[in-house]
């Protein structure tokens, strides 16, 4: 998982680093040489969908996603496991459901292009198959560790929250 981790998260840090450095090019652009750069705006916008769905795989990796775990606090822990497994199941479904409708939109728009850079929607859209795949693979994986009894990777301060 910390190499999945990693590798989500460097893409991500490069389209980062790549909407920061559009951004600042678009600035010096417009302001000091008084000529702006047409295609800044569709090209930020698109990093930043991938930016996003990206993020969120990376977040599920470390179970940074935010919960309300009061509940499952007061519960003994045979049957937070159990919770865990059906929710993570129902959740992988509904993530399942949610790429294949990604998918949908995505080659729905296959033939439609950005104004500008004349890229296919399709590339744009199918951040949210990427993103809703990426998540379920990680859930599932959870679940499966959870059905087996093996110990199932958290943070530290979640495992030391549970300890008192």
């Amino acid at each position: 998982m910390k190499l999945s981790f990693k590798l989500v998260s460097a893409l991500a840090g490069l389209l980062v680093f790549a909407l920061i450095a559009i951004t600042a090019a678009s600035v010096v652009a417009r302001y000091v040489l008084g000529t702006p750069i047409q295609w800044t705006e569709e090209m930020s916008a698109f990093l930043l969908i991938w930016i996003v769905f990206l993020g969120a795989i990376a977040c599920e990796i470390e179970d940074h996603h935010l919960k309300i775990d009061v509940v499952t606090m007061a519960l003994p822990d045979g049957l937070v496991r159990w919770l865990g497994v059906i929710v993570g199941a129902a959740s992988v479904g509904l993530l399942g459901y949610m790429a294949w409708l990604g998918y949908v939109l995505a080659e729905s728009a296959a033939l439609k292009k950005t104004q500008i850079l004349r890229i296919s929607w399709f590339w744009i859209d199918i951040a949210v198959t990427v993103g809703a795949i990426g998540i379920a693979l990680v859930m599932a994986w959870r679940v499966w560790l959870l059905l087996t009894g093996k110990p199932v990777d958290a943070p530290e301060t979640e495992d030391m929250s549970r300890e008192h």
